[in-house]
């Protein structure tokens, strides 16, 4: 079978050469680095004028590594990047729609990629890449080629297909509008747009329960109250904390600017016993630290694993962002605050956004249709005066 039609299939392995590298500067701060341990100067140069019109370094660090996804298939169809055309892009989309995904390690017990989880109604990850993922692909090569086409470099032509529709809908399309309905663009795949699942109040007594110390407790407090994302609160210091105003002051994610978030009185109460028993940080470390050696920042890994630990003990698939999802469902359907005093609380950039979670939790359905299935059936009266055999033969009953 010839090289492509492996790859399509997920058959061929597509070696796992080059590296993504950290500069230590600004501009940009992450290069990528070839199977020789070479400089990909026309990566570089993408990822430079990314990083100068104020794109995050996470965004530049996903684009690298997109990047380097794309030049790790080049180089086993030995094409260069200037000669690419739409066919090596679809073997990139059909290669992730088949080939495993490295990310998704199974340990023994663990359910099967795709299955759901029967308390939680969530589905597990699927065993390759998901679709926004394969999008996502799609939309860094593009800009990859789009800012070289601006040089006069590389291909005529985009080798990735755009969506004309999608261009003339979005073109002038006000904020307030509903979103038009237009065609996908060839090998763009199909994204379910499925409400925000929060976890029901009985579920999140019970991870609340499973977590082991107050660090942990806070943690879950802080996160259902503020709506934070865990980025946000990891990053937090003591003198980001104002207690009196029952405020924390993060780093927002869309903005990059220090904003104050609200949160629960039991929030600052949970935090000042975790400190109470950890002690106070040293002056400009975040609040969270770990708990066994010496004493080192809380990482987004270490407290994924925590929720996974309370997972295996629960039976649950439940993530740390499903917290956000949970505080914004408490708030927007709680009746005591407005649309637009959720979306500044979450800090949306779109109301519409915030609109999602004006949804009814699919939990609250089945018990409702559980009153209703248990409701007893009204019994049929007659008139008196009916011939009981007349009401049978039209009726029949």
């Amino acid at each position: 079978m010839e090289l492509r039609q492996r790859l399509l299939e997920g058959q061929g392995a597509v070696p796992r050469v080059g590296a993504v590298l950290e500069t230590g500067g600004q501009h940009p701060p992450y290069m990528v680095l070839d199977r020789f341990g070479d400089e990909v100067e026309a990566v570089t140069q993408f990822l430079r004028e990314l990083a100068v019109g104020d794109a995050s370094p996470l965004t530049c660090r996903s684009y690298a590594y997109g990047l380097l996804r794309w030049f790790r298939l080049l180089w086993v169809l030995g094409v260069w990047w200037e000669c690419a055309t739409e066919a090596e892009v679809a073997v990139l989309v059909g290669w992730l729609r088949s080939a495993a995904n490295p990310q998704r390690r199974r340990s023994v017990g663990t359910p099967e990629p795709g299955a759901v989880n029967l308390r939680t109604g969530k589905a597990s990850l699927r065993a390759g890449y998901a679709p926004r993922t394969i999008n996502h692909a799609l939309s860094v090569v593009s800009g990859f080629y789009a800012h070289h086409a601006h040089y006069g470099r590389g291909p005529v032509v985009n080798p990735v297909p755009v969506s004309p529709q999608r261009r003339r809908a979005l073109a002038h399309r006000s904020p307030l509008e509903p979103r038009p309905v237009f065609g996908r663009a060839r090998l763009r795949q199909k994204v379910a747009d499925r409400p925000p699942r929060s976890i029901p109040d009985a579920l999140w007594d019970e991870l609340f329960d499973a977590m082991g110390c107050e660090r942990d407790r806070a943690l879950l407090d802080f996160f259902v109250s503020s709506g934070a994302r865990a980025s946000e609160l990891l990053g937090v210091g003591l003198e980001d904390v104002d207690w009196a105003g029952r405020r924390i002051y993060v780093v927002s994610k869309g903005t990059r600017l220090r904003e104050a978030v609200p949160a629960s009185p039991q929030a600052f109460l949970r935090l000042a016993a975790y400190l109470d028993e950890a002690g106070l940080p040293e002056p400009g470390q975040p609040l969270w630290r770990t708990r066994r050696g010496p004493a080192r920042p809380l990482s987004y890994a270490a407290l994924r694993r925590v929720v996974q630990r309370a997972n295996d003990r629960l039976g649950t698939n439940w993530t740390i962002h499903d917290a956000r999802h949970t505080a914004a469902a408490r708030m927007a359907n709680g009746g005591q605050l407005t649309l637009a005093e959720v979306q500044a609380i979450l800090r949306h950039s779109d109301i519409q956004t915030t609109g999602r979670y004006l949804t009814a939790r699919i939990e609250e359905l089945f018990d409702k249709l559980a009153e209703h299935y248990a409701r007893p059936r009204p019994a049929a009266h007659y008139p008196v005066g009916y011939d009981q055999a007349d009401v049978e033969a039209v009726f029949g009953v």
